[in-house]
């Protein structure tokens, strides 16, 4: 799967509501969010890369580095980003606001991949976790298609190509708290992530 699937990153978010702050460079318990993010891609994939339309904030990684392709910035714009210059058939997308992000949930999406399936998907009681997904390069075209129609919302890609949803139940014996999927919006956030963040495992293992 190494050489079948990338590993991207999406940091090319506004970060409006901290005041311009980059979320992906907050420490917690010492550590860089996207630190934590990259050990945990560097043990599943070959190739990592990073969408950002300032790659100058993260010279110090070994990524490789891709800006949006349309002028408008939203997360569908950056997996369009991820699709269009992956070499791979396949794409791991996260946020990189994700200081949980565990290797075993990785593992699990990424064994979900099937030659007739476009999206692999946890699905929760919240609803699906578009930013936490692997997606087939067939979905480019499917997604341009929506971004030239001024349709932003990732969801409705997801009513045009074959999708397989991983289940709450499967899901939750990797990760039983589902911490793989709390992010970081907002401080309100940050300071409820600083005061459980020991009762999750750091270290990816």
């Amino acid at each position: 799967m190494k050489n079948n699937c990338t590993g991207v990153i999406l940091a090319g978010g506004r970060n409006s509501r901290f005041a311009g702050k980059n979320k992906a460079l907050i420490r917690i318990d010492g550590k860089r969010i996207l630190d934590r993010i990259y050990e945990v891609l560097s043990l599943l994939f070959d190739n990592i890369m990073l969408v950002t339309n300032d790659p100058l904030q993260y010279m110090e990684w070994d990524f490789e580095m891709v800006t949006d392709i349309f002028p408008i910035r939203s997360s569908l714009t950056g997996i369009h980003a991820g699709l269009f210059y992956i070499t791979t058939p396949y794409a791991f997308f996260t946020a990189c606001d994700v200081p949980f992000l565990k290797k075993e949930l990785v593992e699990t999406l990424l064994s979900g991949i099937e030659p007739n399936i476009d999206i692999v998907t946890p699905e929760t009681s919240k609803g699906y976790e578009p930013l936490c997904s692997v997606y087939s390069r067939r979905c480019l075209k499917p997604i341009e298609r929506h971004i030239e129609n001024n349709s932003f919302k990732i969801q409705q890609i997801f009513q045009t190509v074959r999708v397989k949803k991983i289940s709450e139940n499967i899901l939750r014996t990797v990760d039983p708290d589902l911490s793989s999927f709390l992010n970081i919006n907002s401080p309100d956030d940050l300071n409820g992530v600083k005061q459980i963040s020991t009762h999750f495992t750091e270290v990816p293992h």
